[in-house]
C-alpha cells in the first residue's frame, strides 16, 4: 500500500496526541505544578516530635482544600496532617508567629 505525502493516518495522529499529552503532564509536575490534591488521607494523631518540616499548600484550582504536609525526621516520609486537629492548628500558629519575627 502506497501512502501519499500530506496524508497522515488517523491512528498515527492519535498516538502522537497521546504522547504529547503524557509528556505535557510530566513536564508540569516537574515544574512543581500538581494537577490534583496530594493528600488522600490525613493524620489527626499527634506526631509532633517526629516532624522535620511542615509544608502548607493553599487551596488552588486543582485542589479545593488547603493541605498540610509534614516530613518525618527519621524516615523522610511525607504525612498529610488534618488541618482541623487542635495540635496541627498549634503547629501552624507557631510557624506563622515565628515567620513574623
Amino acid at each position: 500500500m502506497k501512502m501519499t505525502s500530506g496524508k497522515i493516518p488517523i491512528s498515527s495522529l492519535l498516538v502522537l496526541l497521546a504522547l504529547l499529552s503524557i509528556t505535557e503532564g510530566k513536564s508540569l509536575r516537574g515544574l512543581g505544578m500538581e494537577l490534583r490534591c496530594r493528600c488522600i488521607q490525613t493524620e489527626s494523631r499527634q506526631i509532633r516530635p517526629h516532624i522535620r518540616k511542615v509544608e502548607i499548600i493553599p487551596a488552588n484550582s486543582h485542589c479545593e482544600e488547603s493541605e498540610i504536609i509534614a516530613t518525618l525526621k527519621i524516615s523522610g516520609l511525607e504525612v498529610c496532617l488534618d488541618p482541623e486537629a487542635p495540635w496541627v492548628k498549634k503547629v501552624i500558629e507557631r510557624m506563622m508567629s515565628s515567620r513574623r519575627r
